[in-house]
């Protein structure tokens, strides 16, 4: 479950936590090496509940092993999680928490809301994302007509 809180709280796909190396971390700056698609690699900073979530998993989760990988199995022989396997435990996470099964991009599609709730803009979404170009962001611009009803007014002469 550690596991899953650091790939909602960074918006991480499955291959990119399944890449994730602890050299990749650094603690001292404050900072994550991702490496996603087309194995570009981007220094991003680390989040402080992000941060939490992956001490959490690496103190108390992550079995001691040689593995260099961030994210093993607990199972012995320890071995690197695949992409596969990191979907395997993201739909049994949502099975336990009564969610459909819907793979990683969940987690990618819910900090996308959250950040647009809090204000952020679609290019600042982007960049956490890690999109290359802005129609993969612009997914996102959904009109949020809960959010919009306080504010619109009355039609005028509706109400006669």
């Amino acid at each position: 479950m550690r596991s899953c809180r650091c790939l909602a709280r960074l918006g991480l796909r499955g291959a990119e936590a399944a890449g994730l190396q602890l050299g990749d971390i650094d603690w001292r700056a404050g900072e994550i090496a991702i490496t996603g698609k087309g194995s570009r690699t981007e220094r991003l900073p680390l989040p402080a509940l992000a941060g939490e979530a992956l001490a959490a998993w690496l103190e108390h989760g992550r079995p001691k092993c040689e593995s260099r990988s961030a994210f093993v199995t607990v199972r012995r022989p320890y071995r690197p999680l695949t992409p596969e396997s990191v979907r395997a435990v993201m739909g049994r996470a949502c099975e336990r928490s009564g969610l459909d099964r819907r793979g990683t991009h969940r987690f990618r599609h819910a900090l996308a809301t959250e950040m647009l709730r809090a204000g952020a803009s679609l290019p600042e979404v982007g960049q956490v994302l890690r999109h290359r170009s802005q129609l993969s962001t612009s997914i996102y611009a959904k009109v949020d007509q809960n959010a919009l009803r306080p504010l619109a007014r009355q039609w005028p002469g509706a109400g006669q």
